[in-house]
């Protein structure tokens, strides 16, 4: 079918439009020559078919969700104007079945085939169910499709992942208990993954939750959401508490059904007024009137149901609790048998106040042997070598500054000397000729003042 082909176009990125010639050839010979290549081949058969299945696609020939039906009618409807039929489609398939990816329907709803993982189904087991079905000498030989009915595990898991978000949000029991129909129109919701379930497929997630992952109790009609304290075996509350919600839930369908057919006879009654029809509009009133003497009878049914819901959910609360205290009595007995007595712990505790006595008493002898008497005199010169160092120590820094002030004196008078102008050029000769006169002079004048 090409819109089989059209629909992994373009929801598959395994079935690209460059690679579906390869898918649908014929390539079992890659297994030795390119094995790689092959088992890529392989996967992206089996995920293609996990797809279809998931989304309805493979509803023609009597697959489900989970419930894959091989057969001819499958080949043809995965035969492609352009590619004709997969060639190695049957490998794909059963390949699937070696690897536990595929399980036949009618052992996977065995109890004794799927109680706690798929490999429990012996390989001897899986051997022998193929020969029955005439596909045991065909495994190696030929691509021949291996008809039946399979279970896909991938799409079971995929479920579970949704399912798992509806229980956690489910605590008290009377939340946690349901009839099989309630159950599937409460999950219904949630499974986003898979359109619709048909009873099959609803069949084999229960039994999947049940005994493979433990989630579940299931006896065929009642589901029970696991809880810490509850009995192995659904029991006659479980039951009970079933049967009421049940019976709640029909009777909020019947309440609304009868709302909706007063609010018509109502109108019905109007309307054969404006038509002038009294006997009409009569008519409907009173059938206006038993309705809604129905509606009554059934909101007071209701009333009672919820009431004894109530009652029962409060009682299990109770039990719940009387359970926890239960075991917290005895993890609290347990805890005291191992401790023992009061004379038993009063003796442990003067026990360990002795050792701690005889701990203090040796570490006080160990210090006393440690300590060593101290010469003061070794002190007092210890400390005077020190002082004397840090006078020394002093006395060199002040010098050293005494020292870097000198310099900058000197420094200082140079600059001043260096700043001072230059005396005139006068050789020695014009100095002697100069003072001469001078000289004279004075002479005259001591003579002058003498006489």
């Amino acid at each position: 079918m090409t819109d089989l082909v059209h629909f992994l176009e373009c929801h598959d990125p395994n079935f690209r439009k460059a690679r579906i010639p390869a898918l649908y050839a014929d390539f079992r010979p890659q297994k030795k020559l390119n094995p790689d290549g092959y088992d890529a081949n392989v996967a992206a058969w089996q995920g293609a078919l996990s797809l279809l299945a998931s989304k309805g696609m493979l509803s023609s020939n009597g697959s489900g969700a989970f419930v894959l039906n091989v057969n001819d009618a499958l080949v043809r409807d995965l035969e492609s104007k352009q590619y004709g039929r997969p060639l190695a489609l049957g490998t794909a398939i059963r390949d699937g079945i070696t690897s536990r990816k595929l399980v036949l329907f009618d052992e996977f709803l065995r109890p004794a085939s799927y109680t706690g993982n798929v490999s429990s189904l012996t390989w001897a087991a899986a051997r022998w169910t193929w020969r029955q079905l005439g596909i045991a000498n065909s495994l190696q030989t030929d691509d021949s499709i291996p008809e039946g009915r399979y279970v896909v595990l991938q799409n079971v898991e995929e479920a579970f992942r949704e399912v798992i978000q509806f229980v956690a949000s489910k605590q008290a029991r009377f939340d946690r208990i349901f009839m099989k129909s309630q159950f599937k129109a409460a999950i219904s919701s949630h499974l986003t993954f898979v359109p619709s379930l048909t009873e099959e497929d609803f069949e084999v997630l229960l039994i999947f939750l049940h005994r493979f992952k433990h989630l579940i109790d299931y006896d065929g009609q009642i589901v029970r959401i696991k809880g810490a304290f509850d009995h192995p075996a659904i029991g006659e509350e479980d039951v009970a508490i079933a049967s009421i919600k049940e019976l709640v839930s029909n009777l909020h369908h019947q309440i609304l059904i009868l709302n909706n057919r007063i609010e018509s006879l109502q109108e019905e009654a109007r309307a054969s007024l404006g038509r002038h029809n009294r006997v009409a509009a009569k008519a409907a009133l009173r059938s206006r009137k038993l309705a809604e003497a129905s509606v009554a009878e059934r909101y007071n049914t209701l009333s009672q149901l919820e009431t004894v819901a109530t009652s029962i959910e409060q009682a299990s609360d109770q039990i719940q609790f009387v359970k926890a205290m239960k075991s917290s009595a005895d993890a609290l007995k347990s805890l005291n048998l191992q401790i023992g007595s009061t004379d038993r712990v009063e003796e442990i505790m003067d026990q360990m106040r002795e050792q701690m006595a005889e701990t203090d008493e040796v570490a006080a002898i160990l210090g006393e042997r440690a300590e060593e008497p101290i010469d003061e005199s070794e002190v007092d010169a210890a400390l005077e070598v020190l002082e004397q160092i840090a006078l020394e120590g002093t006395s060199i820094e002040a010098g050293e500054k005494r020292e870097g002030s000198s310099s900058t004196d000197v420094q200082k008078l140079q600059d001043e000397l260096a700043n001072l102008p230059e005396p005139p050029s006068i050789s020695l000769l014009e100095m002697n000729e100069l003072a001469v006169p001078a000289v004279e002079a004075r002479v005259a004048k001591l003579s002058l003042d003498d006489s």
